[in-house]
C-alpha cells in the first residue's frame, strides 16, 4: 500500500468585529478587514494547491477498487499491486493531489 495523501486541517481565522457597545455608538463597519499577512494566510488556506480535501472521489471512481482510506489516520492508500494505472483517480481529483508518474524499470 502506498500513501497518496493525508487529511490535513488548517485553522480558520477568527473574525474580528466591533463590540456591542461600539456598534451602538457609531456607524463603523461591524467586521474589520484583514491585514495583508492575514489575507495571504487565508488565501493559502482556501486555495491550497495539491492538498487532499478527503472528498473520496478517487476511491469512488477507481474501477479496480484499489484506493481506500486508513480508518485511524484518514490517509488515502493505493494498493499498487491491483492498480492498473488507468489515471481516473488523478483525473477526478479536484485538488490534483494524485499524480501519475512513469515507474522506473517498467
Amino acid at each position: 500500500m502506498t500513501k497518496a495523501c493525508e487529511k490535513k486541517s488548517q485553522k480558520k481565522r477568527v473574525k474580528k468585529s466591533l463590540s456591542l457597545i461600539e456598534r451602538k455608538s457609531s456607524f463603523a463597519p461591524v467586521e474589520r478587514g484583514l491585514t495583508e499577512e492575514e489575507a495571504v494566510s487565508e488565501a493559502s488556506r482556501c486555495l491550497g494547491v495539491r492538498e487532499c480535501e478527503s472528498c473520496d472521489l478517487c476511491s469512488l471512481f477507481c474501477p479496480d477498487l484499489c484506493i481506500t482510506r486508513h480508518e485511524e489516520t484518514a490517509e488515502i492508500l493505493i494498493d499498487l499491486e491491483y492498480c492498473k494505472g488507468c489515471g481516473i483517480c488523478a483525473a477526478v481529483c479536484p485538488k490534483g493531489a494524485i499524480k501519475m508518474v512513469l515507474e522506473e524499470g517498467a
